[in-house]
């Protein structure tokens, strides 16, 4: 049996597609039946009416990352685990619940995996754990943790996440890690690269200078499954289809949502304004803030990811992201 941990984000979801599809028999964790329906949606992307039943044919469990004692049940007769599970957010506030979502919860499927005899574990990461230096500035699986430049706590929980996964092969355990760029793909369009769909079709009109990678959601977990199913293991891998700036792929998706393109750069100094206004509102009147020191420094970055490793060893051939954003514009637009 195949266990997916948060099966019901853009990742796990899709990975259940792709696992259904070659009739595996599949447990997948989720946290709420809201996140739930969504995924069902997904599924209506890739089958029909009377496909649709296989959505029941997952043993869904509902657990989190803490739950112990319904985490250890969940592990009964599982041979491979897909540890896609984490939360996403940048907000220094969170910092104390990011960690223990994301290093703390991965820790916890390491254990059950140790405990269990599991035959490998595939934990999907972020390029965010990854930089260039002055030595290399093309990033590749080699790059080193620096932890006097500024990060996110995105960043910071998902490096940390890594270390539990690396401490598990020392005490036995076989898995993978790969690192995805921005993930393009359909089904989820309030938060990550989907929420870029909705914020141009409003009608985006900044851009920044940044470059950083992206990747199509089929390529992401068609190499997961190679990598599970290979005799890969103790190994990282870049999941990065192409390095582009900021400004071209904003562009991509107003051509493919049939919206004007971004057309002012923003600015260092507009950022920081932003930034301390939004700072300003947090502390008088608790206003909800969207960006900040990281994802300035982000935005304004220009990163380059090589993607040698996993194209040599599993002669892979990426999908363009203009075919991905295309594809995943379609569906917005007749969500």
């Amino acid at each position: 049996m195949i266990l997916v941990t948060g099966a019901t984000g853009l990742v796990g979801t899709h990975l259940l597609v792709k696992l259904i599809q070659q009739k595996q028999h599949i447990r997948a964790l989720y946290r709420s039946d809201a996140k739930k329906k969504q995924a069902r949606k997904v599924f209506s992307y890739y089958f029909n009416a009377e496909e649709s039943t296989l959505f029941d044919t997952i043993d869904w469990v509902k657990a989190d990352l803490e739950d112990i004692p319904t985490l250890t049940e969940a592990f009964d007769q599982v041979d491979y685990v897909y540890h896609c599970a984490a939360w996403i957010t940048f907000n220094p506030r969170y910092t104390q619940k990011i960690r223990k979502i994301n290093i703390e919860g991965t820790a916890n499927i390491v254990n059950l995996c140790l405990l269990h005899a599991i035959k490998k574990l595939c934990y999907v990461s972020s390029i965010a754990t990854l930089e260039h230096d002055l030595i290399q500035p093309c990033i590749d699986e080699t790059a080193e943790w620096n932890p006097e430049t500024l990060k996110s706590i995105y960043a910071i929980s998902k490096y940390g996440a890594e270390m539990e996964v690396w401490r598990g092969t020392q005490e036995g355990l076989k898995a993978v890690i790969v690192n995805p760029g921005i993930i393009i793909g359909p089904g989820f369009f309030d938060n990550g690269s989907g929420y870029l769909f909705r914020k141009i079709n409003k009608g985006l009109r900044y851009y920044t200078q940044g470059i950083t990678g992206y990747v199509a959601i089929e390529d992401v977990v068609d190499i997961m499954q190679q990598l599970m199913i290979g005799s890969h293991h103790q190994e990282r891998y870049i999941l990065v289809g192409e390095n582009l700036s900021y400004k071209k792929v904003f562009s991509m998706i107003a051509k493919a949502l049939d919206k004007p393109s971004p057309s002012r750069e923003a600015s260092s100094f507009l950022l920081k304004s932003v930034w301390y206004l939004q700072w300003i509102g947090y502390l008088l009147f608790g206003i909800k803030r969207s960006i900040f020191r990281s994802t300035i420094h982000n935005a304004k970055t220009i990163s380059v990811y090589n993607n040698e490793k996993i194209k040599n060893e599993l002669a892979y051939t990426f999908t363009p992201i203009e075919k991905a954003i295309q594809k995943t514009a379609t569906y917005f637009l007749n969500q």
